[in-house]
């Protein structure tokens, strides 16, 4: 299934000549799992497309990706003579991208110590350091948005919402939406075609409310913006939706959410409470499910860190949620403040389960056990399918491979 692309907006500068442009991963990467385990840095949802979509609109190109190995076949790079590697785990805007479009082959653009960008007549592949004593160094004197941590992307989505909802919105004529609903702020709710909404009250005032292709909001929905509600996305009845909220493609959500970010095809249906969290794709949260955002004590929350093997300080008093590909939960799961469950984890019993759950485990707080691989497959293959999706063969290999690299945090189990 292929998610619309946006169109691009008048007074979008381009270069001079067209530059294949490749979006890399650098080492980064490993603080942004378990989300970045499935894909690559730019397919990460902030505000209200994918990073890779802000630069194909900003840059008016296709882009690829570098990234690590076992991601390429489904993720693959286009090398040419000429090629324009960028960063991607930034967050464009028209400045930066000025910038940018101005680098000369051999020509390198920073920020302190990290690489913004470069420019290589040379078809060889580029990290965030190699070949890096080769370029002439520019340094870039504005500032940018960069998704360093997972709990980046609730952070910063406030105000990635908004930019993309301007870029994205403006010299466009909005869907009216009929006299059942309530809304305060109307000029900053846009509405595209397709989209149904009744009986639902829009507080657009406390920020922008994007509502994209054939979404459904069903009624008594309650929504406070800044909102990105993506193509075909549904709300179901009486959902409470709190800003800064993304609710990706085909995501179905109910209850009540604040801050958080669902990248596609996951669901939340039902009643309970998701706050200051990321959820990957295909995953489920059962009915009645809860996360808890803030500690009794009130203290700064630690998270699981792929990178350090451990828990690390956030510095953050709100942090929930965060969940990888394909993972699950029963009906009236608590999630304690601060949790990370890792891909294809399907979690149930009463009481709250660890904060950091290994990929490809089964079971709740009194035990977790083994998630056999065909199992994974066959539930995978089921919920996609549902949406018309098939689970393909670089979809299996992929998982395949993190199965493999998470296997030393089952050791325990």
């Amino acid at each position: 299934m292929k998610i619309r692309s946006f169109s691009v907006p008048e007074n979008i500068p381009f270069m001079e000549k067209q530059v294949n442009t490749i979006l890399f991963d650098d080492n980064n990467r490993n603080n942004l799992l378990p989300l970045t385990f499935t894909r690559p840095v730019s397919e990460l949802r902030v505000g209200i497309t994918t990073i890779k979509e802000k630069w194909e609109l900003l840059l008016h190109t296709k882009c690829s990706h570098l990234t690590i190995d076992y991601l390429a076949g489904k993720y693959p790079m286009e090398l040419k003579a000429d090629n324009l590697f960028v960063n991607a785990a930034i967050i464009p805007d028209e400045r930066l991208v000025q910038d940018i479009i101005k680098l000369h082959p051999d020509e390198l653009l920073k920020y302190h110590d990290l690489t913004i960008a470069c420019r290589s007549f040379q078809p060889v592949k580029i990290s965030q350091t190699s070949r890096e004593s080769s370029f002439r160094t520019i340094e870039y004197n504005g500032e940018i948005i960069c998704i360093e941590h997972t709990w980046d992307i609730f952070e910063k989505n406030d105000k990635v919402i908004r930019d993309d909802f301007s870029r994205i919105t403006k010299g466009r004529k909005s869907k009216k939406l009929s006299a059942s609903n309530t809304i305060l702020g109307e000029e900053n709710v846009f509405v595209e075609e397709g989209a149904k909404c009744e009986c639902a009250i829009i507080n657009a005032a406390t920020g922008p409310v994007y509502i994209g292709h054939d979404v459904v909001i069903m009624e008594g929905a309650l929504i406070r913006g800044p909102l990105a509600l993506c193509d075909h996305a549904v709300l179901k009845m009486g959902a409470k939706i709190y800003g800064a909220t993304t609710i990706g493609p085909h995501c179905r959500v109910g209850g009540e959410v604040h801050n958080s970010v669902f990248t596609g095809f996951s669901s939340k249906a039902h009643d309970g409470f998701l706050g200051n969290a990321v959820l990957g794709e295909w995953c489920n949260l059962g009915a009645d499910s809860n996360n808890s955002n803030l500690k009794n004590n009130y203290a700064l929350v630690k998270l699981w860190s792929y990178t350090a093997e451990r828990f690390i300080d956030t510095g953050l008093q709100f942090c929930g949620l965060i969940m990888g590909d394909h993972s699950k939960c029963a009906i009236n799961t608590m999630f304690n403040t601060g949790t990370v469950v890792g891909v294809s984890a399907n979690i149930y019993g009463s009481g709250f389960p660890r904060n950091f759950i290994p990929s490809f485990s089964w079971g709740g707080p009194g035990k977790l056990i083994l998630y056999k691989l065909e199992k994974a497959f066959e539930t995978a293959q089921i919920a996609m399918a549902r949406r018309g999706i098939a689970l393909s063969d670089e979809d299996k290999s992929i998982l395949f491979k993190v199965f493999e690299l998470t296997e030393k945090y089952r050791n325990n189990l």
